[in-house]
C-alpha cells in the first residue's frame, strides 16, 4: 500500500504503539521476578519471537529480495545490533530496576539515532525532531532526578550499549528500507532476531531449569508473542513511513510506558520532578507526531488550479525513494 494513502499519523503511530509494548518488557521481568538469567531471557525472547514472526513473513519471494547485493551486509548489522541489545538491556533491569534501565536506554536513542542517521544515510536533522528530541531526553533527565531512584553504574552503562544498538538498528533498518524498497521489512526483523539469538544460545540452552516455573513461562509467552513478534512487526511497518530520527524519538513511549507501568503494578514511587519529566517527554512525543505542514499548487493561469489536492510532504531520508510498503501476509 502507498504510504500517502494511509494519512500522516500511520506511521508514527505504528511506532508508538511497538515502543509501549517493548515498555512492558522489563516491568513484566520484575514482575515475574523469574530466576533465569538475562542473557537466557533474551535468548529465548529472540529465538521464539524470531520463529513466530518468521512463520507469518517469511515466504520464498520475500527471502529472494535479501539476496540482493549490499543487503546481507545490511541485515548482519542488524542481527549484531538486536542480539547485544538483549543481553546489555535485560542485564541492566536486573542490576538497576525496570524504569531506570528503560529510562536510560531509550533516553540515549534519540542523539544516538540522529548521529548514526548523519553518519550513515546523510539524513538532515529537522527543527521539529530537534525540538521534540530536546524535550524528551530534558524529560528523562528530571525521570532521572535525584531521589527518584538509585544508580547502578555498569547498570547505566549496560543500559547506555543498549541504547546504541537500538540506534543502530533503527539506521540500519530504514536504509536497508530506503536502498532496497523491494525488501520486505518484517522478514528482515524476523531474520535479525533469529540470527541475533545465536550469540545468546549458549546461556539459552544452559539455563533451562527456570521453564518449569509458570511465572517464567508466562513471562517468556509474553515477551515473545507481544514485546517481540508482534511489536517488531508494528515498528517496522511504521519505519517504512517516517524518518530514522523520528523513530528514535518516538521509542521514547517505552521509557514512559515503563515508568507509568512501574508506579501502577510495582509500587515504584516517581518524584514531582520526575513526573514532570513524563510530561516533558509526552510534550516531545506530541510534536514528532504533528503532520508536516501542508502545501498547496499555486492557482494556473484563467483561473483554474494546477491542483486542488494538498499533499503530505514527508521525505523518507535525504536522496533516497520511498519504499514500498508490505504487510506480513501479502506474499
Amino acid at each position: 500500500m502507498n504510504t500517502r494513502n494511509n494519512g500522516p499519523v500511520l506511521g508514527p503511530g505504528l511506532v508508538l504503539a511497538a515502543a509501549v509494548l517493548w515498555g512492558t518488557v522489563g516491568p513484566a521481568q520484575v514482575l515475574a521476578a523469574s530466576a533465569m538469567a538475562p542473557a537466557a531471557l533474551g535468548g529465548w525472547r529472540l529465538l521464539a519471537g524470531g520463529l513466530v514472526l518468521a512463520a507469518f513473513t517469511v515466504r520464498p519471494r520475500t527471502l529472494r529480495t535479501l539476496a540482493v547485493p549490499g543487503v546481507p551486509r545490511l541485515l548482519l548489522v542488524c542481527a549484531v545490533a538486536t542480539g547485544v541489545y538483549q543481553a546489555a538491556f535485560l542485564s541492566s533491569v536486573a542490576r538497576s530496576g525496570a524504569a531506570l534501565a528503560t529510562v536510560i536506554a531509550l533516553g540515549t536513542a534519540p542523539a544516538a539515532t540522529g548521529v548514526c542517521a548523519r553518519w550513515v544515510t546523510g539524513e538532515r536533522l529537522r527543527a521539529a525532531w530537534l525540538a521534540g528530541t530536546v524535550a524528551a531526553v530534558a524529560g528523562c533527565a528530571l525521570l532521572l532526578a535525584p531521589g527518584s531512584t538509585r544508580v547502578d553504574p555498569l547498570g547505566l552503562l549496560l543500559a547506555v550499549a543498549a541504547g546504541t544498538c537500538y540506534a543502530l538498528y533503527t539506521v540500519y533498518a530504514k536504509k536497508l528500507a530506503d536502498t532496497h524498497p523491494g525488501v520486505h521489512l518484517p522478514t528482515v526483523s524476523a531474520l535479525t532476531l533469529l540470527v541475533g539469538s545465536v550469540p545468546l544460545l549458549p546461556w539459552t540452552a544452559g539455563d533451562t531449569a527456570p521453564l518449569g516455573d509458570g511465572a517464567t513461562a508466562a513471562l517468556i509467552a509474553w515477551l515473545v508473542v507481544a514485546t517481540t513478534a508482534l511489536a517488531y512487526w508494528l515498528f517496522t511497518a511504521g519505519l517504512s513511513r517516517v524518518r530514522a530520527t523520528t523513530a528514535g524519538t518516538l521509542s521514547l513511549a517505552e521509557p514512559l510506558a515503563a515508568a507509568l507501568i512501574g508506579v501502577l503494578l510495582l509500587d515504584e514511587r516517581l518524584a514531582p520532578a520526575a513526573w514532570a519529566g513524563c510530561g516533558l517527554m509526552l510534550a516531545g512525543m506530541v510534536v514528532m507526531c504533528v503532520p508536516p505542514r501542508r502545501t498547496h499548487d499555486r492557482p494556473g493561469r484563467g483561473g483554474t488550479r494546477a491542483g486542488r489536492s494538498s499533499s503530505w510532504r514527508e521525505p523518507v531520508s535525504s536522496g533516497t525513494p520511498a519504499p514500498r510498503s508490505t504487510s506480513p501476509t501479502d506474499a
